[in-house]
């Protein structure tokens, strides 16, 4: 029975497009350097502490930075849908044994919000994860579920799912329609790489 983790923003939510219109506005309310739209591509391929470094974000400023953009999603709640293809598969997924939890930098509130339509098929919500937090919430789902690490499959759309994953002894599939560019993710060495929800869909039920 194994236990699926699925980032949210840019792997079930279509949060990249939103992203990028709205992070020269978060730079300016933080002091951080804006990027052209042409930069913005070559940092999706970086990892997270060489893009803070580009950027000029020291560490200190990550939770006024992560609790602006929260309240940012939840206003603007409509430029973000839910992928169409995520019910069905987490419907299925339940169906097939797997246990589902949602492992995030969101709100619980914005999460639940979105998911209205396939939260029935969620056993765990995870949510507020720190840039660099997220290896410890996939401990305390692990713990909480008593799942071993090796039972668990962590999907996300960054490096960092990636690095989580294998900080816990998780496999890991990236998905490459969210925030994090090909190229970057497949350096990181993801156990596997997919670019549609029907491949991912496939990889994930061949396991249930």
């Amino acid at each position: 029975m194994p236990l699926i983790l699925f980032d949210f923003d840019g792997t079930l939510v279509d949060t990249a497009p939103w992203f990028f219109r709205t992070i020269n506005a978060v730079a300016d309310r933080h002091g951080f350097r804006t990027v052209t739209r042409e930069e913005g591509e070559t940092l999706r391929d970086l990892p997270p502490r060489e893009i803070l470094r580009r950027l000029g974000i020291p560490l200190w400023k990550l939770p006024a930075i992560a609790a602006d953009m929260r309240r940012r999603v939840l206003a603007d709640d409509a430029a973000m849908p839910l992928f169409p293809w995520v019910p069905d598969l987490l419907a299925r997924l339940a169906a097939s044994g797997c246990l589902v939890a949602i492992v995030s930098s969101n709100s619980e509130t914005a999460i639940r919000r979105k998911l209205a339509p396939a939260l029935d098929h969620v056993r765990l919500i995870s949510s507020g994860a720190s840039l660099f937090g997220k290896p410890a919430r996939l401990r305390r789902i692990l713990g909480m579920t008593d799942m071993s690490p090796r039972e668990a499959i962590v999907i996300g759309d960054e490096i960092r799912d990636i690095e989580a994953a294998r900080a816990v002894g998780a496999r890991s599939i990236a998905v490459t329609w969210g925030l994090g560019g090909q190229q970057g993710l497949a350096s990181a060495g993801p156990d596997l790489l997919v670019r549609s929800a029907d491949e991912l869909a496939q990889a994930l039920l061949a396991h249930a």
